[in-house]
């Protein structure tokens, strides 16, 4: 059955791939009951009415949803969170379109009409639409009037005609039945009705030309922003009611590019507000008072606007704690407190501040009535950065070897701006091969070894302070150690695999792990084993470079590390020659050591209560560890990591030498038998050691202009093996 009249549904933010095209997604159940099918056109009832083409939601969609993006949102006069008319639309092909260009494109060239047909092409579209085409410029084309009357879809007959900003008043939109709502502004100097849709060019506040579509891995985040301040901007009569008042101010805090200053961006052009960017330079002045006026003007400007957002990036450096002398910065901050509690219209400005240092601001800000709300921006999950590589990409022609979900997993400790940086290094490596191979322009594609290429460039900046990796080795890498491989299976791999079990049978997995036993019998190679394994971040971090003579440094280390971890979270910590910082602190051999114990105490009684963390710690002195660090609910599980026996020294030889071509007269048996006392770096070392000899004799029987033609010469004999026996001695 279907319902002729439309049905209403609630106005969601669009997939990030949809972004530009004019697609409407509906669930299954609200298709079934308009009765049409993917690809049909509907008709998007709001302030006005626009057309969008039809396409399935994907799964966990609500029933009364749709997802339009927001050049489709402008266009039908709605915004997030609306109620929208959805009904079937009758489109005919149309026979010509007629489109007023946006300001600095050149109407004439062949390309800009060559792009616009690449992106209309099959689009339904009515007069009065605005259709942004990314790749041409950020301003909107104007549909001005289409042939026949009514919604109509373009095809490769139809005749695209193009009109230049000034020539444009030449055509009046026609916008159907369509009657003036009162949001509707009247016409503007192009000559549109009031009726269509608002032109960011001509009486529109000014905008961002950021989107939610813009913004991946950020959606509950966005939402909690969004709650902030859409209502009080677009609806205050409802804290009126409520007899509260709206709030003032949010802080956005987090590590550098996460998005922070993005989401203020796109909230301010969403709810359509004047948006002020403040920065700290062109705030602070060398003269006393002028900093303050400075920002009296901002505020008094936001009000003459309002409604307004006030957008305070880095604001740490406008408002830093007070200290007893500070000066111009607490006059600044006094100002900023002044004007915050000052404010006239109550529910129309709103502020906002993004800092990757919020306890460097003053705690005064901190509070209900100043900055009534604390959303901390975190660096992405995987699931976020592939919806932020979907932003990126979204555009960009790929080969099909780039595969978007692999890059994702890959991409552990990757803000959105590293992702960014990503996907342009990508292009450029595919530009630089495209001029090389003398490739067409429209022949151009992004391929896995150009994303190859920029994965080696571009570094993860969320952990860039530490070594952070995900390591691709797993157990197979590891000769031996059974016992402890299984034990490291069960306390880290199994709390992340199987969360829903532990938490059925109320279990808790450990939070904290140690690993002892003598030097390069491979600790630090069963952590990175253990991280492949589960596949999470990978935090190495090692213990001396954790102390500093300054008093308080060593601890602010300690709890950088943590905090990195946790924001890059699942993962795992792993503290190489812990000894080195975590000694008893019953012999008084350092205050620095004694104060860095005490802060890793604190860090791992947190670490308890977050499952997505797990503390790994490797020392062959474990005697002397400070015995609190050993108790249940610290470093509570201990794994020893012996001495290889027979059994294992085979097994590590046939790891370090399975890639190595051996002689026949080769017997790894026996000289797992004979290395008795040899520890498995000792090993690495004697299966090292006999490969140098191995090229060392094919480049001696050569001249050495030739030897690299002889590569297959390369072969690993018995009397190479024994004569690194007598060169690498037994450690054990």
């Amino acid at each position: 059955m279907t319902e002729s009249a439309g049905i209403e549904l609630t106005v969601r933010a669009a997939e990030k791939r949809d972004a530009g095209r004019g697609i409407a997604r509906l669930p299954e159940a609200a298709r079934q009951r308009l009765g049409v099918l993917s690809g049909d056109a509907v008709l998007l009832d709001g302030d006005r009415t626009t057309v969008a083409k039809l396409w399935p939601a994907r799964a966990g969609v609500p029933d009364d949803a749709v997802l339009i993006d927001a050049g489709t949102r402008a266009n039908a006069g709605v915004a997030v969170g609306d109620r929208i008319r959805v009904r079937t639309a009758a489109v005919a092909d149309a026979t010509a379109v007629t489109l007023g260009a946006p300001a600095g494109v050149d109407s004439d060239r062949d390309a800009v009409r060559r792009e616009l047909r690449r992106e209309l092409d099959g689009r339904p579209l009515r007069a009065g639409d605005r259709v942004h085409v990314g790749s041409l410029d950020p301003g909107a084309f104007v549909v001005r009037e289409t042939a026949p009357e009514g919604p109509v879809r373009v095809g490769e007959t139809t005749d695209l005609r193009l009109h230049g900003a000034a020539d444009a008043n030449a055509v009046r939109p026609d916008d159907g039945d369509d009657e003036p709502t009162p949001s509707a502004r009247p016409a503007d100097d192009t000559g549109a009705a009031d009726s269509a849709a608002p032109d960011p060019s001509a009486g529109r506040r000014p905008t961002t030309g950021v989107t939610y579509e813009d913004i991946g891995g950020l959606d509950d985040e966005l939402d909690r922003v969004r709650e902030m301040i859409e209502l009080p901007l677009s609806e205050p009569e409802l804290f009126t009611r409520l007899g509260v008042d709206p709030p003032k101010g949010v802080l956005l805090y987090g590590p550098p590019g996460t998005g922070k200053t993005l989401i203020a961006r796109a909230v301010a052009n969403e709810v359509d507000a004047t948006f002020i960017s403040v920065s700290g330079p062109e705030i602070v002045s060398k003269y006393k008072g002028d900093s303050e006026e400075r920002l009296r003007q901002v505020f008094a400007e936001a009000r003459e606007n309002a409604p307004a957002i006030v957008f305070f990036d880095e604001i740490d450096s406008v408002a830093p704690e007070r200290e007893e002398g500070g000066g111009m910065e607490d006059r600044i901050v006094g100002q900023l407190l002044s004007l915050m509690d000052g404010l006239e219209a109550r529910g129309e400005v709103i502020v906002i501040g993004a800092t990757n240092r919020v306890d460097d601001l003053d705690p005064a800000l901190r509070r209900g009535g100043r900055f009534d709300r604390e959303i901390e921006i975190g660096v992405p999950d995987e699931t976020g950065r592939r919806e932020i590589l979907d932003v990126h990409t979204r555009r960009m022609p790929t080969t099909d070897g780039v595969d978007l979900d692999r890059l994702a997993a890959r991409t552990h400790g990757f803000v959105g701006a590293d992702l960014r940086s990503l996907v342009t290094e990508a292009a450029m490596s595919a530009l630089r091969r495209a001029r090389r191979e003398g490739t067409a322009t429209d022949a151009v594609a992004v391929t896995r070894e150009d994303v190859e290429a920029a994965m080696a460039a571009v570094d993860p900046s969320a952990m860039r302070e530490y070594v952070s990796e995900a390591p691709t080795e797993g157990f197979d890498s590891v000769g031996g150690l059974d016992e402890a491989k299984a034990t490291l299976e069960r306390a880290v791999t199994w709390p992340l695999t199987y969360g829903p079990l532990f938490e059925a049978a109320d279990a808790d997995p450990p939070s904290g792990i140690l690993l002892y036993g003598p030097p390069g019998t491979g600790k630090t190679l069963l952590a990175r084993a253990v991280a492949a394994e589960s596949g999470v971040n990978f935090v190495r971090v090692q213990g001396p470079e954790l102390l500093d003579r300054y008093v308080g440094e060593s601890e602010k280390a300690v709890r950088e590390v943590f905090d990195r971890a946790r924001g890059a979270a699942p993962a795992i910590v792993f503290f190489d020659e812990i000894d080195a910082v975590a000694t008893n602190r019953d012999r008084g051999d350092s205050e620095v050591t004694e104060r860095v114990v005490s802060q890793l105490l604190t860090e791992f009684d947190a670490v308890a209560d977050n499952p997505n963390l797990i503390v790994l710690a490797a020392t062959n002195r474990k005697a002397a560890l400070d015995p609190a660090l050993l108790r249940a609910g610290r470093l509570e599980t201990h794994i020893e990591v012996p001495g290889p026996d027979e059994a294992a020294r085979r097994a590590i030889l046939g790891v370090h030498t399975r890639q190595k071509p051996l002689a026949d007269d080769v017997d790894l048996d026996d000289l797992a038998a004979r290395t008795g006392g040899y520890s498995g770096a000792d090993l690495a070392a004697i299966c090292r050691e006999a490969a140098v000899r191995a090229v060392r004799s094919v480049a001696d029987a050569y001249p050495a202009a030739e030897a690299n033609d002889h590569a297959d010469e390369v072969c690993l004999a018995a009397a190479d093996f024994e004569a690194a026996l007598t060169t690498v001695s037994p450690s054990l």
